[in-house]
């Protein structure tokens, strides 16, 4: 069964100053459990590894077989919530190289997270003539980065298969009834699946919008929902002794009024470099409002240890770090013995490669932490589709947690705008003229 263990002793914050906050907790969980089912707060994904569209699910699956039996690439066109998810399950859970090597499932490529000319130019140069898929996932159609790359992309398809083809291959995951989107789709006959009203984007990875892309990847979405739903029962219990879920969220709000501003999600990993990326948007769009919030960082250890680990050791002192540990390797390596030694090496011969980077990690949080960096543990059994969906919704549900102790509203992102407005303006966008 999929696990997720907590340590803070590596903290300086004692269990009775996280008891202090129980109250608070039983307010805050009685009252995002309360309005789980009301559409404006936004709290669809609470319940959603339970509450989940089963007739949709079953056709995601159905659509992914389509998709793997005649395309050779995916194209996931999307920014934000709209691709972070897909993508960091994705690379955690399938081949370090999957687009290098020769799959029974089409590579997966993505478009529509950026404004680059040469970024496009070089997808559509790799794709080449090789069969393809799109996938669009947009709530409104209007977002200006995905919008732009299904304009490019959309006209390439019908140039490469002619019309009618081409519709077969475009999916879109968008509102159910409105949007620019969703009228193109119904007026060209796309395959449709549904970005819930109720859950953001940042917190909509279990929905369409992320498990069509993963299914797609060969990925089980059936053991990634289970996963997801084992930490929801888990975390029903509010009693700070046991969940571990808002003990984190709890524990980080302490560091932060002891002015570490800055949290840093560490992993010994590669293949979790998009969940990191994915956990960056979780919590820098939910807590970065009214001057507040943790600024959410990430590095990719022990890699860079080599670049920002000085900063890390001896910066200012304003920084914790939460690190993610995987107990047992998918496979493993022996480090063999060299007679010549030159590389100074065979202290470690005889060793398995995973044992020497839990050294480095079990090293460097010490070094860390001696240096004034307290680093909170978060322990996974191991890599897989039930571990991932569990570690989605821990996080999740911390995030919720953690933005309602801070005080703001983890659910919308009113400073996303702002750019928007001027970049309009500077394009000539009818009516933002004067913004």
């Amino acid at each position: 069964m999929a696990n997720i263990k907590l340590d803070f002793n590596n903290t300086n914050v004692k269990l009775e100053d996280i008891i202090e906050y129980e109250n608070d907790i039983k307010r805050i969980h009685e009252i995002i459990h309360r309005n789980a089912d009301e559409e404006s707060e936004y709290l669809g994904w609470l319940n959603l590894p339970t509450n989940y569209n089963k007739e949709e699910f079953e056709r995601i699956k159905k659509v992914a077989e389509k998709i793997k039996s005649n395309s050779e690439v995916f194209l996931c066109i999307g920014i934000g919530g709209s691709y972070l998810g897909a993508r960091a399950v994705i690379e955690a859970l399938t081949h370090t190289f999957y687009n290098y090597k020769k799959n029974d499932t089409p590579q997966i490529l993505y478009a529509g997270n950026n404004l680059s000319p040469e970024y496009i130019n070089d997808l559509i140069d790799v794709i080449g003539d090789k069969d393809i898929s799109i996938n669009v996932i947009s709530k409104s159609g209007t977002t200006t980065e995905p919008a732009i790359a299904f304009r490019i992309f959309r006209e390439f398809l019908e140039n490469k298969y002619g019309v009618e083809e081409a519709r077969k291959r475009i999916f879109c995951t968008t509102d159910k009834e409105k949007g620019a989107l969703k009228k193109l789709a119904t007026e060209e006959g796309y395959e449709c699946f549904i970005i819930p009203d109720n859950i953001g984007g940042r917190y909509s990875v279990l929905t369409a919008v992320g498990l069509l892309p993963i299914a797609v990847a060969g990925i089980n979405i059936d053991e990634l929902m289970l996963g997801a739903r084992i930490a929801q029962e888990k975390y029903l219990d509010t009693n700070l002794k046991y969940n571990e879920c808002y003990k984190y969220a709890v524990v980080r709000n302490i560091l932060y009024k002891k002015n570490k501003d800055i949290e840093i999600l560490a992993n010994y990993e590669p293949k979790m470099h998009y969940f990191t990326e994915w956990w960056k948007q979780l919590y820098g769009e939910s807590e970065g409002k009214e001057q507040k919030g943790i600024f959410p960082a990430g590095v990719d250890f022990t890699t860079d240890l080599h670049s920002m680990g000085q900063y890390i050791q001896q910066g200012q002192r304003n920084i914790f770090e939460t690190v993610i540990t995987i107990q047992e390797p998918n496979s493993d390596i022996t480090i063999k013995l060299d007679e010549d030694n030159l590389d100074g090496m065979n202290f470690v011969a005889g060793k398995n490669l995973s044992y020497v980077n839990k050294k480095a990690m079990e090293g460097t949080v010490e070094a860390h932490v001696a240096g004034g960096v307290p680093n909170i543990i978060i322990s996974m059994e191991k890599l897989d589709e039930q571990t991932i969906g569990h570690l989605i919704y821990f996080f999740e549900l911390a995030c919720a947690v953690s933005g309602n102790i801070l005080g703001v509203n983890p659910f919308n992102q009113p400073g996303v705008e702002e750019y928007k407005k001027n970049m309009f303006r500077l394009l000539g966008k009818p009516g933002y003229e004067n913004k």
